[in-house]
Order: structure tokens, then sequence, then C-alpha cells
């Protein structure tokens, strides 16, 4: 039997660029399908509990879900704000145009922009620690937080096509205003329509120690590094989520001023700030990304100086 050779492909490949920086690629983490709302009959549907089996891998998957839907409490060391997993994918990580579980898990590994790599489902989860829910140094990937969280989302999609964009994905992107977004409006948006739930400064609400409703600024909300802090980003999930048990009834318009205003406000600082310069962390890290205030000053104010 003739040995295979792979020396001359192996030649191939080690001669080609390796840097991402060199090679222009679209953000494969970002929903490239029409940027419209997927009602919920027209989007898969993950496996229910009950299907679930008795063995191992269904202790793993409840303990995965047990950690996503209480995330503060279970593990503390890697949230350093009032957030759980499950406040920026709602019903468990299920439900469609909330970047429900079912739709990421399969569309990874994925180039993002973000950090300029491919990234793995497991670098994902780390970056959702490290800034939605300001956690410092992330779990590391092989950790049992990570590898819950990963078997979870994995029976969630466990159904659905391998690297397949799945109507429901994401949040639906949201066309900003004509004129332009208010902050001015976005307060009345939010007097009117958030402030009962998430509390007049911001604040959220608690019960006992933890937050039956997430703090949407200050320094129990998600840091500056996070995608929500971009209006884009959160006036789609706000669009088509918010008020809770109410999504769509929002105007674009009311969806783009209430996710300026809410970002208009302090929050902790983004992890990556370089030097202590938030005009050198906006340079780097703010290019192309999105619609934000950081680093930009408003009424006289800085926004991006962080609060602990």
């Amino acid at each position: 039997m003739k040995a295979f050779r792979f020396a001359p492909v192996f030649a191939l490949l080690i001669s080609l660029p390796t840097h991402a920086a060199t090679v222009a690629m679209e953000d494969q983490s970002q929903s490239q399908l029409h940027p419209t709302a997927s009602p919920v009959s027209a989007t898969f549907q993950p496996p229910q509990e009950s299907q679930l089996p008795d063995n191992a891998y269904g202790k793993l998957v409840r303990q995965g879900y047990a950690l996503f839907v209480d995330t503060k409490r279970l593990a503390p060391q890697f949230v350093g704000n009032g957030l759980n997993c499950s406040n920026c994918q709602l019903d468990q990580g299920r439900l469609a145009n909330s970047a429900p579980l079912w739709g990421a898990y399969p569309m990874y590994p994925a180039y993002r922009k973000k950090n300029d790599k491919v990234n793995t489902f497991a670098d994902r989860l780390q970056g959702c620690f490290q800034f939605s829910m300001n956690g410092g140094t992330p779990p590391a990937a092989d950790s049992p937080e990570i590898t819950a969280l990963s078997v979870y989302a994995y029976w969630l999609a466990s159904k659905a096509p391998l690297g397949v964009e799945l109507p429901g994905r994401g949040y639906p992107e949201v066309a900003p205003p004509a004129k332009g977004y208010s902050l001015a409006r976005g307060a009345e948006v939010y007097k009117d329509q958030c402030a009962v739930c998430h509390g007049g400064e911001g604040q959220g609400q608690k019960g006992g120690d933890s937050y039956v409703m997430p703090p949407l600024w200050g320094k129990d909300s998600y840091n500056w590094g996070a995608g929500m802090h971009r209006f884009n980003t959160a006036a789609s999930f706000i669009k088509h989520n918010m008020p809770l048990g109410k999504g769509g009834s929002l105007s674009d318009e009311q969806a783009w001023d209430v996710a300026a205003y809410l970002n208009s406000h302090e929050r902790p600082q983004d992890p990556r700030l370089i030097g202590g310069s938030v005009e050198k962390t906006r340079v780097k890290f703010r290019a192309n990304d999105g619609v934000n205030l950081y680093g930009q000053t408003v009424e006289g104010v800085l926004i991006g100086q962080g609060i602990r």
C-alpha cells in the first residue's frame, strides 16, 4: 500500500499569509439575512426539556441551562455586574430574533471583526463573560462553565443544520431614522415604556440580592466593550423584544432613540482600555464598529469614562 504524500500540500499551506489583518473579511458572526424579523411559527423549534435523556449528557445540559439563567449566582467569580446570560438571549436562549443559542451555535467557528480572528463558540462565550457581564478574566475554554454552556447550546441546536443562517438568528437589523436619533425623544420613550421595569435611573429591579429586571446603565450593567453599547445593536434588540412581551410595538425611530438614550449613560469601562486613554481606545476599537457615543463629548461631558 502506497504511503500518502502530504509534504507538497503542507508546504503550500505554510507559505500562505496567516495574519487575519491582511485579509479583508466580513464579520461572519453577524447575520447576513434580510433585516426583517421572523415570525415564531416560521422559525426553528429547539427540543424540549422532556426530551432530554436521563444520563450524563442530560445532566450536563441541565447544568448549562441552570448556569445560563442564573449566571450571577452560580458563577459569581466570572460575573462583575448584575446580569445573567438570559438577559440578552431571552426565553432561556430559545426566543427567535433574540440571538437564540440554536441560531448561534451552528455558525461557529466564525471570523469576528471585534478581535480580528476566527472564534470558536467557546471564544464567543468568553467574550460574553468579559464584556456583557463585565467579569474580568473569563473562564477557560475547557472550564466547567464554558463546557456546560456549550453543551446546553449544542442541545438546543442539535436538530439545526450546520453552517446555515436560520430565520430568527441574532437581532434583525433595524434601519436608522432618516433624520437621525434623538436623546431627548429617547428619554421620553424610556420614561413611558421602560422605566416601569428598569427603573427611572436605569438601575433595574431587585428581588433580594438578585436582579429580576436588569440594570441598563451604571456599575451593574454591561461595560463599554459589550456589543449592546452600539445603538444599532441595542435598537435591534429593543425593537424585536421590548417592552417585555410586547416586542414589535415600538417604531424603528423609538427603538433607535431609546437605544441612544440608555447608551449615553456611564457604565463600567471597556476592559481593553489602552493606557488609561478613552481616545486611544476609541480609535483602536471603535472604527467601523456601529453607532455609539464612546469617546465623544455630549453636553460638555466625555462619554466612556467608566464607572465602578
